[in-house]
Formats: structure tokens, C-alpha cells, sequence
């Protein structure tokens, strides 16, 4: 797993959201985007992270600070999670695992003395023309979206 560093140009990507709509990056051009990278819809820690997320989305906004989740998850999967906990920003069907790969998030994990491949929890926040500003390498669910928006203001 190589993650990006600040600095670096975020790869661009071309996907379906939980409506099954198209979504690029480029479609952000000129905004800020926290694209944070989760394991799976629906469970404990990422439903709690999303949560989190939908809580500030009103800050975010007023920031003109977009939000994209992403997993590995079909946008089926996507819209059952973003119905039942009204998440009001973007989730990315990763399907491919295309983006987790490009972006360095997909690797080895280990549950229960048990090692399988996923998607680790990493946050980036990417600027206005492209290039990751900030890295969460290893995500703590708790005070995450208080990171983010600290990043985004001294942004």
C-alpha cells in the first residue's frame, strides 16, 4: 500500500455513485473534496465515520467543501446505506477497486489473527486544483471530521 502524499496530484477517476449517476473528479474542479476511503457499508466503524460526516455536512458546506465516500460496495449497496442513515453527500461504487488501488487504500488487513485484502480507512483532502493538501493514513473513527474541518481551515 503507497499512499499519496501532500503535494501530489490526486489520480483522477471515473465511477458511478449510489443512484448509479456518473462521477468524475473533474466534475469538483475548483472545489475542495474530502474523498475518504472506507471498508464496507453498513458496518460499525463505517457507519459511525458516515454519521460523523453527515453531522458537519451544513460546516462542510458552507466551506464549499464537497465529500465523497468511497468503497468497494455496488451503488445498490450505496443507496440502502445512504437511505438508512440520510447521508446527504456522495458515495463512490468502487467496484473495480480501480480507485482504492490508485489511491493506495486497498491492501492487507488483518481481523481476528485472519489476513484478507480490503480497503483501509484513509482520508485525503484534496485542493482546489487537484493536489492532495492533507492525509489521514490511519483513520480514528472518533475525532476524524474534527481533523478534517481543523485541516480545512488552515487550509
Amino acid at each position: 500500500m503507497a499512499l499519496l502524499s501532500v503535494g501530489d496530484k490526486a489520480p483522477g477517476f471515473r465511477t458511478t455513485d449510489q443512484d448509479g449517476e456518473p462521477v468524475s473528479l473533474s466534475d469538483f474542479k475548483g472545489k475542495k473534496v474530502v474523498l475518504y476511503f472506507y471498508p464496507k457499508d453498513d458496518t460499525p466503524g463505517c457507519t459511525t465515520e458516515a454519521c460523523s460526516f453527515r453531522d458537519a455536512w451544513p460546516k462542510l458546506r458552507r466551506k464549499k467543501v464537497e465529500i465523497l465516500g468511497v468503497s468497494v460496495d455496488d451503488a445498490k449497496s450505496h443507496r440502502k446505506f445512504a437511505d438508512k442513515y440520510s447521508l446527504p453527500f456522495t458515495l463512490l461504487a468502487d467496484t473495480d477497486k480501480k480507485i482504492v488501488n490508485d489511491y493506495g487504500v486497498w491492501g492487507e488487513k488483518s481481523m481476528y489473527g485472519r489476513k484478507y485484502m480490503g480497503t483501509n480507512r484513509v482520508t485525503y483532502l484534496i485542493d482546489e486544483k487537484g493536489k492532495i493538501a492533507a492525509v489521514w493514513p490511519k483513520v480514528k473513527v472518533a475525532d476524524h471530521v474534527e481533523e478534517v474541518l481543523e485541516a480545512i481551515e488552515q487550509g
